[in-house]
């Protein structure tokens, strides 16, 4: 035996064995059917008894406030089927049923069928046809919620739509939503908050029997449904209870609650998904700007090299390069000119007829149209004569001459 492990106290077992049985969702919305037993109506107005079968019994009550709804008192011996959630009785270590509807079994047999038949004709109309359904606002305005004013119902839609959605105009058509009388006023509301322009409808009503919930099968409730402009839902019952206004709803929600927030965003999803949004935005910014900023800094340079400045740079560089070759182009042309000159300077220096005629050589002229005389043939006896030297001049006047014989 392991010393060491945890010791319940009966109170403290007992304890955890009912969290065992409250978290279980089937235990929390059962129905069961059975034979009364042991029936007693407590003057507290509180219903004790035994739910049996051949082969078992299940101990069962109903508190006060369930039983004066009640339209049946079962009687000893007679088969119903009850509604309620199972748990542990702490005081005693038993489980039992905790039950909010009983039905005579026989009732149960009749108002199923005719649930079925009129469900299956307007089933066979399309009234219920997915391709009608008609899409649900993702931010309403203006929520109209049918139900009774007075219903716990009303009080947990309210706080669930404050809770996720308090941007919202509540309006309330309020109608009863039990009882022979109910049809004809739950459609007359329906229409009314219709008219009103509101966005989306929840038409609601909380858990009951089938007998309290059978106004809701009412053949022009769910006509009227289908012909509403605002989309509706139906957060009737519980999850396990369907009726004809939930065949015709645009959606159907298992409880009012859910209903609504079925027909509300949350507020605090939308802060989660505005504040994602937010960050992606400032990525998505920063992330295009250093794009942009490459973008720009590519550009540049490009202007760089196509800019008027840079071709201006650039030519004038080439000017400076061409200049300078054309400068020492210049210079050596120059050079070279000048080395000819020089040469030929040199060379008609030397053939400078004053040079010659320094040298002892004379140049000799006709006096009278100053023919340069280079042969005899050209001066005759008596031609008068101008002989050039290298200082001064001479006239002369030819008395003889001698002509050469290749002259």
């Amino acid at each position: 035996m392991n010393t060491n492990q945890d010791v319940f106290s009966v109170t403290g077992l007992n304890v955890y064995i009912r969290h065992i049985f409250d978290l279980d969702e089937l235990l929390q919305d059962v129905w069961v059917e059975g034979e009364i037993s042991g029936f007693n109506r407590h003057a507290s107005g509180h219903w004790y008894f035994t739910l049996k079968d051949k082969d078992s019994q299940l101990k069962a009550v109903m508190w006060k406030t369930s039983a004066a709804r009640q339209q049946y008192i079962p009687e000893h011996g007679e088969k119903v089927r009850a509604h309620g959630r199972v748990t542990v009785y702490e005081a005693r270590g038993e489980y039992q049923l905790y039950c909010d509807a009983v039905l005579p079994l026989a009732t149960v047999g009749d108002l199923h069928a005719q649930f079925r038949q009129i469900w299956d004709k307007l089933e066979a109309e399309g009234l219920f046809s997915p391709e009608i359904k008609r899409p649900l606002p993702p931010f309403p305005r203006r929520i109209g919620v049918v139900t009774s004013p007075t219903a716990a119902a009303f009080q947990d839609i309210q706080n669930v739509l404050r809770r996720r959605w308090a941007l919202a105009e509540i309006i309330l058509s309020p109608t009863p939503v039990q009882g022979n009388d109910a049809p004809p006023q739950i459609l007359r509301a329906l229409r009314l908050v219709d008219s009103l322009g509101v966005d989306v409808i929840l038409l609601a009503r909380g858990g009951g029997s089938m007998e309290d919930l059978w106004c809701f099968n009412d053949e022009r409730i769910a006509r009227a449904i289908r012909e509403t402009h605002a989309p509706v839902v139906t957060g009737v019952g519980h999850e396990t209870d369907i009726t004809l206004v939930d065949g015709a709803a645009d959606q159907r929600a298992p409880t009012p609650s859910a209903g609504a927030e079925m027909i509300t965003p949350s507020s605090d999803d939308l802060r989660m998904r505005l504040r994602d949004l937010k960050i992606r935005s400032h990525e998505a910014a920063d992330s295009s700007l250093e794009v942009q900023r490459d973008s720009l800094d590519e550009l540049k340079h490009k202007l760089r090299l196509v800019s008027p400045v840079s071709m201006l740079r650039n030519q004038r560089q080439r000017l400076d390069e061409v200049d300078s070759r054309m400068r020492k182009l210049a210079a050596l042309r120059i050079s070279g000119l000048r080395d000819r000159l020089n040469v030929e300077g040199r060379a008609l220096e030397l053939a400078n007829p004053r040079n010659l005629l320094r040298r002892g050589y004379a140049l000799i002229t006709r006096a009278g149209d100053g023919k340069r005389i280079s042969n005899a043939v050209d001066a005759g006896p008596g031609t008068s004569l101008h002989i050039q030297l290298g200082k001064g001049t001479l006239t002369a006047t030819v008395k003889d001459r001698t002509l050469d014989d290749n002259a």
